[in-house]
Parts: C-alpha cells; structure tokens; sequence
C-alpha cells in the first residue's frame, strides 16, 4: 500500500464465470447449487436472463443459449404437462444447442434425470425460492455490475460532504494523511493507495471501491497500517461509493501556469469515458489539505445543486457596472 503515482492501470476484462455469479448472488439471489459444480468455471457468455419457453416446445430458432436461461412457473407448468419422460428430452434439447447456464424459480426443482443431463453436458443449474420477476430483476442488476468496464487508479478515495472524491498524485504528496484528516472530521474511507473503478452503464456513472483484501486499512507513513473501523468506527469507512470529484495534488512549481485563481475554468477528468469534475491542487508546506478537500467538495455539491458561485458574482458585477453607467448616460 505504498504510494504510487496517479496513473491508470488498464481496464480489466468484463468477462465473468458463473462461479463468480455465484458467489457474489448467493445471498441476495438465495441460490442452491443443483448441479454442475465441476463447471462453475464456465464464462458467462452473455450477460443477460432467458426464459426457454419457446424453445421447450422444440422451437431453436434465434435460441438465446449464450444467456442464462430461468425456467419459471409458466415453463416449469408446461414441463408438468408433458407425458412421462418427456421433459427431460425437452430439457436436453436445450443441452443440446450448447445452453449451459440454467435457474429453476419459484422453488421448482429438477429431477434426477434432468441434473444427470445437465452433468453429462457440463451445464451449472440452480435453483431459487424467489418468484421469476423478482430474480430476473436481481440477477439482471447483478450481472451487470459483474460486466461493467473495470480498472486500478493509483490514489485515495473518501466520502467528503457525501460525495466521492478521488485524491491522486505523486508519491509523497500528503494523499492518505490528507484522507486520515478528513476521517477524523467525519469523512469515510473508501479505498486507501489503489482504488477500483467501474463504471455503471445504466447509469452512465463511475463507483469507486476497494480491493477485499485492503478495504478498511490505509498507510500512513511513520506509523504503519491501521484499521480505520477499528480506530474511528464502522461508520468511517464506505464499501462503494459514487466518484464524482476528482482532487489533483500538485507540488507548486508544477502548476504555475495552471492555477485557475477565480474557478471559472472547469477541468474534467476523463476515466472509462465518463467526464468526472477535476481540482488540481497546488501542494506547499503550510496548505492545510484537509480544508482545502473539504471546501472543494463543498463547491462541487453547490455546483451540482445548478449554484455557480463564479456566475453569480460575474452577473452582480456586471449589474453593478451597468447601474454606474446609467448616470453618464442620462447626462448626455
């Protein structure tokens, strides 16, 4: 957890297992494994839920067997319908044409034909207690959060005033003892030296996190790692947040022709294409860092609640103007 510089790391595959599904919905989907376990290392090859209804009553074409495919209440009665055997054939059709990824709803579970078929073909099914449309909605939100566009940046996250603001720049610079300043004045933590980005497609956002295995823990130099719930409680730190401020610190002499002195100049920050706000901080001895922080996410929440401080000001100075101008002129 040594500081770094502020650059970006490559953006990570979006590619994921079903053993990654798994895990992270295991809980909140109220997921059983039923059968395939052996082949929980299948990619997800389409992000997207199925129902196999069609394709039950032997109608392939356009079969979406990429998906996942959810096998609900209407499904599951049509089985029941079918002569006996018959539904297994039906089911191993779908095996057939490569469908591999199956959620039995509505606590429906399959019988001992159709899991021996779905391990003789490789295919991962579970089942859940929850009614299709609610596990469809779920699942949805949950594979794409598991797709969405990924990657590292060098730099510390907290939650100042509520919003997510990143803190990057060259090693040294104060980062994490600017982020620990701000804790102890009722910030949160989010992500200490690394911080993981995703962007929300829905959405058009980023979130900023944590690796599992550093959230909670920053570095500050000469007195090692700490655990910031530990320290300052488990309100101090956030699992995800919203970024959207980006705070550059910058040693003085860097950034001499680039201090904007009034705040009219708006940078933005581009990261897996979205345009986030960016402050370039000038660092010298004597800054106080955690104040300076804490006004510039103060301005961005004016900013985003449609207040521009630098508008507001022009627009009285040139009212003002022209009111001292009035005189001259009705003396003419």
């Amino acid at each position: 957890m040594t500081g770094g510089s502020s650059v970006s790391g490559g953006t990570e595959s979006t590619a994921f297992s079903i053993r990654d599904f798994f895990e992270a919905g295991r809980k909140s989907l109220s997921l059983r494994m039923v059968a395939g376990e052996s082949f929980l290392s299948r990619t997800v090859e389409e992000p997207l839920v199925n129902r196999p209804g069609l394709a039950l009553t032997g109608f392939f074409k356009s079969f979406a067997w990429r998906r996942m495919q959810v096998v609900g209440n209407a499904e599951w009665a049509y089985l029941a319908s079918l002569p006996e055997g018959e539904d297994a054939k039906r089911f191993e059709a779908l095996l057939e044409r490569k469908a591999g990824f199956f959620v039995f709803t509505g606590n429906h579970v399959p019988g001992p034909k159709m899991v021996e078929l779905a391990e003789r073909h490789g295919a991962v099914v579970f089942a859940t207690p929850l009614k299709t449309r609610v596990f469809a909605r779920l699942a949805a939100l949950e594979m794409e959060r598991l797709s969405a566009p990924r990657t590292t940046i060098y730099g510390t996250m907290i939650e100042v005033c509520g919003l997510g603001v990143l803190l990057e720049g060259a090693p040294g610079l104060g980062k994490s003892e600017c982020a620990l300043g701000l804790v102890k004045r009722g910030s949160a933590l989010v992500a200490d030296d690394l911080t993981m980005i995703r962007r929300d497609v829905s959405q058009g956002c980023l979130f900023g996190s944590a690796s599992d295995s550093t959230r909670g823990y920053m570095e500050i130099r000469g007195i090692g790692i700490i655990h910031v719930p530990s320290v300052f409680g488990i309100n101090a730190v956030r699992g995800e947040k919203q970024l959207q401020l980006v705070v550059t610190l910058k040693r003085f002499g860097e950034v001499k022709g680039d201090i904007d002195r009034i705040g009219s100049d708006r940078k933005m920050r581009k990261i897996l294409g979205v345009g986030v706000p960016n402050v370039i901080l000038p660092v010298s001895e004597g800054r106080d860092l955690v104040n300076l922080v804490e006004t510039a996410a103060q301005q961005e929440k004016l900013l985003l609640a449609g207040y521009d401080v630098v508008a507001t000001l022009s627009q009285k100075l040139h009212t003002r103007a022209e009111k001292a101008m009035l005189p001259e002129r009705n003396g003419k």
